[in-house]
């Protein structure tokens, strides 16, 4: 247990000392000042407006800001079918791999990369081509990373601006998040990879035999590429089936604790960035401090319940074996914590055990954490414009409090503003809920589940939260490539990304047209230790207020069942 808490604490303290330079290198990206890669960057970045028609200095308003992405979106999903659907034509095609089928799995996989929620209801090396991996969904992560990204930088604008009706320019933004962040920090953690063993070829899936004389596959293929983006962009799609469990994707405990910093390194960084645009690091501080507390607590609770394990295990005499069901050998309780929280807690999806062997509150915990909104820490973007709506709401409550105009940075937070900010919490949520309820007496959702009673609950629930929080992980026990869950899940997918981006791109406007007020003497600091408090009881409150009843009935009844001897 010692080395697993140094570990933590290592982690910790690494991820925070990592965000402070790549933030300042954000904020002075995308507020165009002179960065080190600029001399290599900026006559590509004017070789793509070129060819392309974008004019860099047209900014855009919060609706065609709007419109851009999700024109943009639509364009992604229909590229990667076609994708999908001609593959077996297409090159880089060793296994000979037909038309990804049947068409409602295209079509779900095709939303789900878009989304950046890479929700994966197929085997990556049983059904995906080289080509499509790389040209349809590499691109993908790179792209739908950028547009999480963009907007997390359009509203920091909003922040900043004063008496502003334009926030930016979608494709300028876009462009600038790959050119000047992905890419860059791809290529290195591509490179480290590499070095530690993950693999990086284009062989086709090698014959071998067993010592029990048994036939077996062994995949091949262009992994570190792909796995550096999957990580560094928080989407979380794997390659192979068993993602970030398979050797070959993450073989030592080294590559294991790399591979977590990578997950949080662009959101904690975009945290700092926004400090630096504002011109106030206390104010993005204060939020880092929040969403570390909020990710501890969570790993607190995995670590706690997984090392005791299961009391059943205990009373037949197997003491020890219950802690590592599901777990690679190799990274052991600790480092499979780890992983769980920090791939639940950012939007990523990535996963080195399989989240349905953990104990009840052992998978509690990362389905809180997708269920809050993927505001601790989340996604590449998406995690900072999540925990703006816990902002918004912390703000307006301690200003009806004060009595007094709600003010944040500076800018007063009105009725619309926290309109915006509630539908952007309420939609997700509701998606979760009533799919979920749906889908629990329906029979085509009831056939796919693996477990009865509460477990069996679970699985739905987890399943319609990663969907509608875009963060693509599963508890591996629902069989989810049906057609009802396909088209249901590709619909919570799209609510879950576009339910959030639009309110949050209205609140952008918003404030960008607001002028700032002078900070006076019954101005609430939103800088210190008091706020990270209260922003951490909003969203514990807010979680608790509308998910309590759902997971009551999950993972919180199995515990208690399990704890009196009650097995299904």
């Amino acid at each position: 247990m010692a080395h697993d808490i140094i570990t933590y604490i290592l982690f910790s303290v690494i991820i925070v000392l990592l965000s402070l330079p790549l933030g300042k290198y954000i904020g002075n990206v995308f507020s165009f000042r002179k960065t080190f890669l600029d001399p290599v960057l900026v006559p590509l970045e004017r070789l793509i407006y070129s060819l392309t028609f974008v004019k860099k200095d047209e900014e855009m308003n919060w609706k065609a800001y709007t419109c851009a992405i999700l024109c943009f979106s639509v364009v992604n999903v229909v590229f990667t079918y076609i994708i999908e659907e001609l593959q077996g034509i297409l090159p880089l095609n060793p296994s000979h791999l037909g038309p990804v089928q049947p068409w409602h799995l295209a079509l779900n996989t095709a939303v789900s990369f878009m989304t950046n929620t890479n929700w994966q209801a197929y085997s990556g090396e049983m059904t995906m081509s080289y080509f499509t991996q790389m040209a349809g969904l590499a691109v993908q992560q790179f792209v739908s990373a950028a547009a999480g990204i963009a907007v997390a930088i359009a509203l920091i604008r909003g922040f900043a601006r004063k008496f502003a009706d334009r926030i930016g320019n979608f494709w300028v933004d876009m462009t600038r998040a790959i050119l000047w962040i992905l890419l860059p920090l791809c290529i290195v953690f591509t490179m480290l990879l590499v070095s530690q063993g993950v693999i990086q070829n284009f062989h086709p899936n090698l014959p071998a035999t067993t010592l029990e004389g048994n036939g077996r596959t062994i995949p091949m293929g262009p992994l570190a590429s792909m796995l550096s983006i999957t990580l560094l962009g928080t989407n979380g799609g794997g390659f192979f089936n068993a993602n970030s469990a398979h050797p070959f994707a993450n073989p030592s405990p080294f590559t294991n604790f790399l591979e977590v910093l990578s997950i949080f390194l662009i959101p904690a960084a975009l945290l700092i960035a926004y400090g630096h645009m504002v011109e106030d690091r206390r104010q993005g501080y204060a939020i880092l401090g929040a969403m570390m507390a909020l990710f501890l607590i969570s790993l607190s609770g995995v670590y706690l319940s997984e090392f005791h394990g299961n009391p059943l295990f205990s009373s037949m005499g197997l003491e020890g074996h219950t802690a590592m069901e599901g777990k690679e050998v190799r990274f052991g309780i600790g480092g499979s914590a780890l992983f769980a929280t920090v791939t639940t807690a950012a939007s990523c999806g990535a996963v080195n055990c399989m989240h349905d062997s953990l104990t009840p509150l052992g998978g509690f915990f990362p389905m809180l954490q997708i269920m809050l909104g993927e505001c601790i820490f989340g996604g590449a973007g998406t995690g900072f414009y999540s925990m703006i709506e816990f902002v918004v709401l912390t703000v307006f409550i301690i200003g009806l409090m004060v009595g007094r105009t709600p003010e944040y940075v500076g800018k007063k937070i009105e009725a619309g503003e926290m309109k915006m900010a509630v539908l952007a919490v309420l939609i997700p949520s509701v998606t979760i809920l009533l799919f979920s309820a749906l889908s629990s007496v329906v029979a085509p959702g009831v056939f796919s589940i693996a477990n009865p009673g509460p477990h069996g609950l679970s699985q739905i629930l987890y399943a319609f939260a990663s969907a509608a929080g875009n963060n693509g992980s599963a508890f591996a026990g629902l069989n989810a490539n049906t057609l009802y869950y396909n088209l249901l899940t590709s619909l919570a997918m799209l609510i879950g990304r576009f339910g959030v981006i639009i309110p949050m791109l209205v609140i952008a406007g918003s404030m960008a047209a607001k002028k700032k007020i002078p900070e006076s003497a019954g101005t609430f600091s939103t800088r210190g230790f008091f706020f990270t408090i209260m922003i951490v009881g909003m969203v514990l409150i807010v979680g608790a207020i509308t998910f309590f009843p759902a997971l009551m009935l999950g993972p919180i009844l199995e515990h208690m069942q399990m704890h009196s001897g009650i097995v299904y």
